[in-house]
């Protein structure tokens, strides 16, 4: 099957926002091609053996979606009036680069092969490693491998955002703990909870790929048993009580979502929130704190924030 590869030309800063654009308009994959992410295997040898000898950096991010030939040019346009309205959105306090679309038509798998090359097991915090499914990895006793599906291009934990929750819940697990993972996507930080010894963990998302996604990945870390995975809002579930939520989504989500947050966390329990933009983090600080949580501890890599609470 051929499909479209739409490529936009962002910035490293920019480009979670623009694969959140790219995912509304496709159920077959977006890729992220970045430019840190290639330096960063270059100068560590010791996943060297993971790098395509041919592969070089790009001189700027490049954010990719495919979709199938027969949706393409209605795609492109909504595709090109969300990313100006995103531009609008950011008021030029945050880099997004050119934002210039193009187009080419690739073979369905292709994208695959791009996505394997770029990716490398990724050492998060003291016990965490991400690491491609396909890959063999000889894990230290300390440490907690979480493997994921190479069909997916998101929530792998290449990203500033989803590194920070993993550091954040790292201080906050304990092998009692019932945590919630808000927007799952791949169901990293679900699947990380219970690898790092919680006694469950739900994971849910409004889309139907990050749904099924989750799922797989569960089943292939072995911990399909301690999770269960929800397509639909979490928060309007009042049975479900947590010591530990997560959730790595928008500013505006995340402002929308805080009044319901109190009823699902438990007295005590721990908040762990990112995808946080500088422009952004007062606003959510001040509507978390509003509802009568208290911020512990800020992380920060670049533009990006992380934050945790306690109730």
């Amino acid at each position: 099957m051929k499909f479209t590869e739409v490529t936009v030309h962002t910035a490293s800063e920019g480009s979670e926002l623009v694969a959140d654009v790219l995912w509304r308009y496709t159920n077959y994959g977006v890729a992220i091609n970045d430019v840190a992410d290639v330096l960063a295997l270059q100068r560590d040898n010791i996943y060297w053996d993971y790098m395509d000898d041919s592969l070089k950096a790009p001189s700027e991010t490049l954010v990719k979606a495919f979709i199938p030939l027969e949706d393409t040019e209605k795609a492109l346009s909504g595709i090109r009036a969300d990313l100006e309205e995103l531009r609008s959105a950011c008021g030029g306090e945050f880099p997004l680069g050119t934002l210039e679309t193009g187009k080419r038509v690739v073979e369905g798998d292709e994208w695959l092969e791009i996505w394997k090359t770029h990716f490398r097991p990724l050492h998060i915090g003291e016990k965490v490693v991400v690491c491609p499914e396909w890959i063999k990895y000889e894990a230290r006793p300390e440490e907690r491998v979480i493997k994921l599906d190479s069909n997916m291009a998101f929530g792998t934990g290449e990203h500033e955002t989803t590194a920070m929750c993993l550091k954040l819940l790292q201080k906050y697990i304990t092998t009692s703990s019932v945590c919630a993972d808000i927007g799952c996507g791949s169901g990293i930080l679900g699947i990380a909870a219970v690898k790092l010894g919680a006694a469950e963990a739900y994971l849910s998302d409004i889309d139907e790929v990050a749904v099924k996604s989750a799922l797989h990945n569960c089943k292939i870390n072995g911990v399909a048993d301690k999770t269960r995975v929800i397509k639909g809002d979490l928060l309007e579930k009042s049975d479900v009580k947590c010591d530990i939520m997560l959730a790595n989504i928008t500013a505006e989500i995340l402002c929308r979502l805080a009044p319901s947050v109190p009823a699902t966390l438990k007295k005590g329990g721990a908040l762990i929130l990112s995808g946080i933009i500088t422009s952004r983090l007062n606003a959510v600080i001040s509507a978390f704190t509003a509802v009568g949580l208290t911020l512990e501890e800020r992380l920060n890599e670049g533009e990006w924030h992380a934050l945790s609470f306690r109730l």
